[in-house]
């Protein structure tokens, strides 16, 4: 009976958070309550409470789902290219672009992420939990490019944290600009000759090798 009743409210959990993602695409955060979520969940305020301490928790608890999501690709990706770390970061790049088209949770929170949410009022410790996730992702992408070099396959060289922001503004970019026009460019079509564009970069680029001394 308590396993059931654990499952029962861990799905329960999922589906709020199913809700409000469908919720704060539509309109956006700031425009969205908790009422609005929890009467289209049908459950009560008290339930939501239950499971989440305020708006914000709730908006960064979808995406900490989306973040560890990465983490769970990275495994997968190792095991399918054992010693080829740059395979892996490729089809990691390739899924991330992909997946905003074909994966409608992922789709969904990256509008929300870059066309409807504002960082202010009660979502601005959202901000500074964003902030965190994106200071560890620059280390986690420095970490995959020194797999990559001690490979020998990307430059030994390679500036690994001027070549992580550059990936995540590049990543970031592509995705925020077909979500605000996707009749403009086929991402799915295109994502790997993108991803292709980065990796050729960190290859030839000058200006991401250190100087020589």
């Amino acid at each position: 009976m308590a396993r059931k009743t654990k499952q029962q409210a861990l799905a329960t959990r999922q589906h709020i958070l199913d809700v409000a993602l469908h919720l704060f695409s539509q309109q956006g955060v700031s425009a969205t309550s908790l009422t609005e979520i929890a009467k289209a969940a049908g459950v009560t305020r008290g339930a939501i409470y239950w499971h989440f301490k305020n708006k914000s928790d709730l908006f960064t608890e979808i995406w900490e789902l989306s973040e560890s999501s990465i983490g769970e690709l990275e495994i997968e990706y190792q095991a399918k290219f054992p010693d080829d770390p740059l395979s892996v970061l490729r089809e990691i790049l390739v899924h991330l672009l992909e997946a905003t088209v074909t994966e409608e949770r992922r789709r969904l929170l990256m509008e929300i992420i870059f066309h409807k949410c504002e960082f202010v009022g009660e979502m601005a410790v959202v901000q500074q939990a964003q902030s965190r996730l994106c200071l560890e992702s620059y280390d986690r992408i420095e970490q995959i490019l020194a797999h990559c070099i001690q490979a020998k396959m990307l430059p030994a060289d390679l500036l690994t944290r001027r070549a992580a922001v550059i990936m995540r503004g590049f990543i970031s970019g592509i995705m925020e600009n077909w979500l605000f026009a996707p009749q403009s460019f086929d991402l799915h079509k295109e994502a790997r000759s993108y991803v292709a564009i980065l990796l050729e970069t960190y290859q030839h680029c000058p200006t991401l090798r250190a100087p020589k001394v």
